[in-house]
């Protein structure tokens, strides 16, 4: 029994005084702690309101941070692992009809208070010695009429399980728009065809859930994808509404993060002229390889008068198709061969053929209209990612810097910059170059200038850059909870930081139920 009780006695002298040593680092603010995020630069309120000049926007003022009660019991369903550093704060968005959205809005108020050291086993009501007021942020006014997507019909080719897995995804822009979506689903690779009783059931499903949706088979069984893919026009078209103006092909990995936004786009154009929309690939070899072609999974845009005239000459593309050719450039040999139509290019769809780490791309400050490859890329969660704008609008990816040292990219992450990069005029009007690029031979183009132009250098994470990326995020209460992880370094001593953001709108509770679970 006592050799027992020295065994213990000597972990927890262990855990102490390695939790001693963390705490250390943070008072002297090492980079990568929250120490340097919080007490060494965020603490300081006053000298960050100082050195804001120029278009900044005040957010509220901060009096003296009081203790306060909050209930934990949710980091339960989240992996971390303790010790961790845990900071939170509420955000109260107001809507204001001067508002408008930037690349980059400075708010004087720093965003997170000091930090708390949460153990293994951590009591679920969490006592909180720095407790600041909610901070107010200024954002435009949200339209209170419900979207009207009743002209969009939506294409996709898929199997069953892609669409069950890409379900929830699309209810995030399709549900409750009028929009109408028509899903041909196609046998698996290995297997047979979906019973007709199964697709119903997944139709029905669906649309109780507020998306109107048509699931068919494919014209063909046996025809290939890329074949079924180019079918998509022909279907949309022969099931068209009456309302109907805009016909879009695009796989089941597109995502849009905001209908309103994709209208706004498309009202510049006619749909009783023809016109056909996208977005060629981010990367130049890709247009060198496929020309001006509108990439399927940014999605392809057809007007009205364009997808009659494909619904015309349907059969004879069919006839002159190259087998290999895939199903967007079926779309654009189509077009190229009957028509005199040439691509718009929209830049702010997305093809996502971009690849590495694509917070560059997140980080930007730019609105997407579409954002493609999800599947392909862990970690990207752009449902929970947009989740927040349930609470201010088109406000995703928005990106507002806080005191002299950290911005806060919605739902993708915050990042700060420890060694005065903000202060020294760091340009956020470029993206970072922070993806993989690939050249050309004999291209002037290093690989992206055409897509992603203005940007800038890569910086080093750890010194220039600190990055906090979204873990999660959920409804809670009326709130849009989102949690940011910093990972320590592994083979040191440095512990995770976890920050967490409670977005409310102005009419609601500012601040959450101390005994409340959330």
């Amino acid at each position: 029994m006592f050799a027992r009780r020295s065994v213990i006695i000597f972990a927890c002298l262990v855990l102490l005084s390695a939790l001693g040593l963390t705490l250390h680092r943070i008072e002297q603010g090492k980079p990568g702690y929250l120490g340097d995020l919080v007490n060494s630069k965020l603490k300081k309120t006053g000298q960050a309101q100082q050195k804001s000049k120029g278009g900044v926007k005040p957010g509220s003022e901060q009096p003296q941070a009081e203790r306060c009660s909050r209930n934990i019991e949710w980091l339960a369903s989240v992996d971390l692992t303790y010790p961790i550093h845990y900071a939170e704060r509420d955000i109260v968005v107001r809507p204001s009809p001067n508002e408008k959205r930037e690349s980059l809005t400075k708010v004087g108020d720093t965003l997170f208070p000091q930090a708390t050291v949460l153990l293994p086993n951590q009591n679920p009501l969490l006592d909180l010695d720095h407790c600041p007021p909610p901070l107010v942020l200024e954002i435009p006014d949200i339209p209170t009429t419900p979207v009207d997507g009743s002209q969009m019909h939506f294409g996709i080719a898929t199997t069953m399980q892609r669409l069950e897995e890409s379900t929830p995804y699309i209810a995030r822009w399709l549900k409750n728009t009028g929009a109408k979506l028509f899903v041909v689903v196609r046998k698996p690779e290995q297997g047979d065809p979906p019973a007709a009783r199964e697709m119903a059931m997944k139709q029905a499903k669906m649309r109780k859930q507020g998306m109107n949706v048509t699931l068919l088979p494919p014209i063909n069984e046996a025809e290939q994808y890329t074949e079924t893919y180019f079918s998509l026009a022909k279907i949309m078209y022969t099931h068209r509404t009456e309302e109907a103006s805009w016909f879009v092909l695009m796989d089941d990995d597109t995502f849009f993060p905001s209908m309103r936004a994709l209208l706004a786009m498309l009202d510049k154009y006619d749909p009783a002229r023809e016109y056909w929309i996208g977005a060629v690939s981010e990367q130049w070899w890709s247009v060198a390889r496929y020309g001006m072609m509108a990439f399927g999974g940014a999605g392809i845009f057809l007007s009205r008068a364009l997808a009659a005239v494909i619904d015309e000459v349907y059969d004879v593309c069919i006839t002159e198709m190259h087998p290999a050719a895939g199903g967007d450039e079926r779309v654009m040999r189509c077009i190229y061969g009957h028509t005199e139509t040439k691509l718009t290019n929209e830049p702010n769809l997305h093809q996502m053929d971009i690849f590495g780490d694509l917070s560059g791309v997140y980080e930007s400050g730019r609105l997407p209209l579409s954002l493609h490859h999800w599947k392909g890329n862990a970690g990207y969660q752009v449902d929970l990612m947009s989740l927040v704008t349930d609470i201010c609008g088109e406000c995703f990816l928005q990106r507002w810097q806080f005191g002299d040292d950290t911005v806060l990219s919605n739902g993708y992450s915050i990042a700060v910059y420890p060694e005065g990069k903000l202060a020294n005029g760091l340009d956020f009007s470029k993206a970072e170059e922070t993806w993989d690029s690939h050249t050309v031979d004999e291209s002037v183009n290093p690989g992206t200038a055409h897509s992603m132009s203005p940007s800038r250098p890569k910086l080093a994470l750890g010194t220039q850059k600190i990055q906090y990326r979204l873990l999660e995020s959920a409804l809670v209460d009326g709130a849009v909870r989102q949690s940011y992880l910093h990972k320590g370094k592994e083979g040191t001593d440095e512990a995770d930081t976890l920050l967490v953001l409670y977005w409310r709108k102005d009419d609601a509770s500012v601040s959450h139920n101390s005994t409340q679970s959330t």
